[in-house]
């Protein structure tokens, strides 16, 4: 097992990328805390987990806000005694709107996308510099590389933060034992709170600019998680790993 005894923390995994990252961490030896918003459909990932022979357990998170932080990562380490895994996988899209410049939805996006990723990364490193290390994955996108239509500027704009913030945080952190890699997916499936990315139109078009042809899978993308997480990666920090079918060499 890649991940044998470790313990993991995974924002946003109730769904998507973040349950399917959640369920292989399980498979692959670790202690999951599966953190998310939507309690039914975080505990019906736990149930999954259990019934194929992982522990997890449920933690509700609103990672935009940091006392919800402080106490997710206070339950981990108070039941599992450390944290070596942080998936900063929670995040809103960008498409869900026809005003591209709406100064609420720039707040909200920027509230999730980078400040959540600032308060995990924050309280993460605070607990693995007690424990002696640990790997923090950050979820970017190749939005956080390349301007996009039909997206809000936010959205970019919050997806490179999370890029720079990832390489900021993996030169002050070294010293310590801590990787931090980012993660960048490319056209997956439509996230919840998709709108114009969810069009099959809009989504034709994005397909014409990935060379493999096709659109990626959530599983795909836990594979490069795990890879991060696990030991194999272990001279690697700093890093951006693109799991987008071809579309930023083009």
């Amino acid at each position: 097992m890649r991940v044998a005894n470790k313990v993991a923390l995974v924002t946003g995994a109730a769904s998507g990328m973040g349950a399917a990252t959640a369920r292989l961490l399980a498979r692959e030896g670790a202690r999951v805390a599966v953190a998310d918003m939507l309690e039914a459909e975080g505990q019906s990932v736990v149930a999954e987990i259990e019934k194929a022979g992982g522990t997890a357990r449920f933690l509700r998170l609103d990672v935009a806000e940091e006392e919800q932080w402080e106490a997710a990562v206070a339950e981990v380490t108070g039941a599992w005694g450390r944290l070596d895994i942080l998936v900063n996988n929670a995040g809103i899209s960008g498409s869900n709107t026809n005003n591209l410049y709406d100064t609420a939805l720039w707040d909200r996006i920027m509230a999730v996308n980078a400040r959540g990723v600032f308060l995990g990364v924050k309280h993460g490193v605070a607990v693995m510099r007690q424990g002696g290390g640990g790997s923090i994955i950050n979820l970017s996108s190749i939005s956080g590389v390349v301007g996009q239509q039909r997206i809000h500027c936010a959205y970019n704009a919050s997806k490179a933060a999370v890029r720079l913030l990832t390489k900021s945080v993996a030169v002050q952190e070294g010293a310590a034992g801590i990787r931090v890699n980012s993660v960048h997916p490319g056209l997956m499936p439509p996230m919840r709170t998709s709108g114009a990315t969810a069009d099959p139109v809009f989504r034709a078009k994005m397909l014409n600019h990935v060379p493999l042809g096709r659109t990626g899978e959530v599983d795909e993308v836990a594979y490069a998680i795990l890879f991060l997480a696990s030991d194999e990666s272990a001279y690697m920090t700093g890093t951006e790993l693109h799991v987008d079918g071809g579309y930023l060499a083009c």
